[in-house]
């Protein structure tokens, strides 16, 4: 958990006095701080845990769908369905507290992630160049986004981007595979046969929000960037496809929008993981769907505006109208 109001103070001062790389050596002994594309060291901050102080969780065990009575029907889980392997959902109760969950699915080792303070959620192919590897959560985070590092070499890497900033692997980049967040409910009654990630072996509180109503917010935690432009809200939702982003509320509002190749669905249904003390009782933000002319899943990211800007600042944003 990270105690935003005492933490964000503390970090502010540390971090703007000792911002270098050498700040984060003796942490970090066997992470190549020589090799980064990271300009400004301000930008990457504590967010209160240290290494693994967030614990990740590797080859997580499963129950049946028919079997779970413990989630509320409009809480959100990440799906992942890969051909060969039975559907599988990913509670955010779960990932709320964990951040990263290391698994296998279909024969192919993925990273599914949420990052609570971007509510961004986006699964990985472990599988790289320099072989599979296993990740974990650092602690650190730049324009509030969760930094990860890989067991094997200790690179940090960003998980907006799946991109390896610092390290042995700094600038390789990982493939996004098809995931999405939906409502308990919804995962349920499409995949009766499905599978459930079951509750972790640790003394969480899980099914509460530890950010309570963080997405009513006007600032981000440990964020001093750019606003998004537009006047779109910081912590406003947006659907990113690639470069391209588009605000859940025209989405919301217009049910189905086909533009570049891609068509975005929404459906009323699922609650925010960031708003109420239970997950399950948080308002309304709906299920979004991405998919591609053939009718495929797409690779997807329902994320704060402002880590959408951060990231991705010659973005395009998908406003509609003329």
């Amino acid at each position: 958990m990270r105690l935003i109001p005492t933490i964000a103070a503390f970090c502010t001062i540390a971090n703007t006095s000792l911002a270098s790389p050498k700040f984060w050596v003796h942490e970090w002994p066997n992470t190549d701080f020589e090799n980064t594309s990271v300009e400004n060291w301000v930008e990457i901050l504590s967010g209160g845990p240290s290494k693994d102080g967030i614990p990740a969780l590797s080859d997580p065990d499963f129950r049946n769908v028919t079997d779970e009575d413990r989630l509320a029907p409009r809480e959100p889980v990440i799906t992942v369905e890969i051909e060969g392997a039975l559907p599988r959902a990913y509670p955010i109760r779960y990932l709320t507290w964990h951040e990263i969950v290391n698994d296998t699915v279909g024969g192919i080792p993925v990273a599914v992630t949420f990052c609570p303070l971007c509510n961004s959620d986006i699964t990985f192919d472990r599988r790289t160049d320099a072989g599979t590897l296993t990740f974990g959560v650092s602690g650190k985070l730049r324009n509030s986004d969760m930094l990860m590092f890989d067991r094997e070499t200790e690179s940090w890497w960003q998980q907006a981007i799946g991109e390896a900033i610092v390290g042995d692997l700094n600038g390789t980049e990982l493939t996004s595979l098809p995931s999405w967040m939906e409502s308990w409910d919804v995962f349920a009654a499409r995949n009766p046969d499905g599978l459930v990630m079951d509750m972790p072996d640790y003394n969480r509180n899980y099914g509460a929000n530890p950010y309570v109503q963080y997405d009513s917010s006007f600032q981000p935690f440990l964020y001093s960037g750019e606003r998004p432009p537009h006047d779109i809200p910081a912590l406003a939702r947006v659907v990113r496809v690639g470069d391209q982003a588009w605000p859940l509320t025209r989405l919301s509002d217009e049910g189905t929008v086909t533009e570049n190749g891609v068509t975005l669905t929404w459906a009323a249904g699922q609650a925010s993981a960031l708003d109420s003390k239970r997950i399950g009782d948080g308002k309304e933000v709906g299920n979004v769907r991405v998919r591609d002319a053939n009718g495929a899943d797409v690779p997807h990211d329902v994320m704060f505006a402002f880590a959408f800007h951060a990231f991705w600042p010659e973005g395009k944003w998908m406003l509609g109208g003329s």
